[in-house]
């Protein structure tokens, strides 16, 4: 098991969920929900008032006791302030998967970019991945922007039966890897 601990990048701290967080996590989710709907429907889902969000905070501890998914909210340092959520889930075959969501007054300042480069690195080094995905939909230019910043290189779009029933869905999300160098 690793340990819960912090990521702190120059103005951000990256720091697992704690009972008290739940408030804070419940309205972001709230006032953006719109906004998230499309990217993460299974967290709405989930959190749908405060009662869920303490719940989901206690499945993020579980889930990271057991090395299923590492869940870190994402404070602003200087001024203590909430503005998102970041995770790495590990797959088969040494693969992760990262996924992240900030506030909509937080986005345009590179907090993002500072996220995933400290879970890019907690990645690579203690949960010992060797390849990384993020994905993104074609229309989010600035999560490929941050992507690639970070050296994630786009995958070419699967190729898919037209017949395929979910084929308009999968067109329309580009996969971006990083492998351990």
């Amino acid at each position: 098991m690793l340990p819960r601990a912090p990521l702190y990048t120059e103005r951000l701290c990256l720091r697992p969920y704690e009972p008290a967080d739940a408030a804070a996590f419940f309205e972001l989710l709230h006032a953006d929900r719109p906004r998230f709907q499309p990217s993460f429907p299974d967290r709405l889902q989930a959190v749908r008032c405060l009662a869920d969000a303490d719940a989901a905070l206690s499945a993020f501890a579980d889930d990271w006791r057991t090395g299923r998914f590492y869940v870190f909210g994402i404070w602003h340092r200087a001024a203590g302030e909430y503005i998102g959520d970041i995770c790495l889930m590990p797959q088969q075959k040494g693969q992760a998967e990262i996924g992240y969501y900030l506030a909509a007054a937080a986005e345009g300042q590179g907090y993002a970019r500072e996220a995933l480069t400290a879970v890019t690195e907690f990645g690579f080094g203690p949960v010992g991945s060797q390849r990384l995905l993020v994905r993104c939909f074609l229309s989010n230019e600035r999560g490929q922007a941050v992507a690639r910043a970070i050296g994630f290189q786009p995958e070419p779009p699967p190729k898919r039966p037209v017949w395929f029933r979910n084929s308009d869905a999968m067109s329309q999300i580009r996969r971006f890897w990083l492998v351990r160098m």
